[in-house]
């Protein structure tokens, strides 16, 4: 499947969840994770997008990496099959 179609059914779901999945662009910061999640009860995390069975780039894991130091939440999500679980776990943290 597309990156472009899990990245559709990823915002639609989330929006479903009464949330927002918003693109996350960070000028002179590359390799940061393409979706910015917001739920409600203050609930965030991070999701990079992928096509089904491609892997992050290596300047995209140090940036996952940087923010799961900072204490953040990171998926990679390259399979429509894990929206649901990846809603779940950003609502229970």
């Amino acid at each position: 499947m597309r990156e472009k179609t899990i990245e559709q059914k990823f915002r639609a779901a989330v929006k479903a969840a009464g949330g927002v999945a918003v693109k996350f662009t960070s000028p002179g910061f590359d390799g940061v994770p393409d979706r910015l999640v917001l739920l409600p009860g203050g609930r965030m995390a991070f999701v990079e997008v992928k096509a089904k069975g491609k892997k992050p780039r290596p300047l995209q894991l140090s940036r996952h990496r940087l923010l799961r130091r900072l204490g953040f939440k990171v998926y990679v999500l390259d399979d429509e099959s894990q929206i649901g679980g990846i809603i779940d776990e950003i609502r229970a943290t």
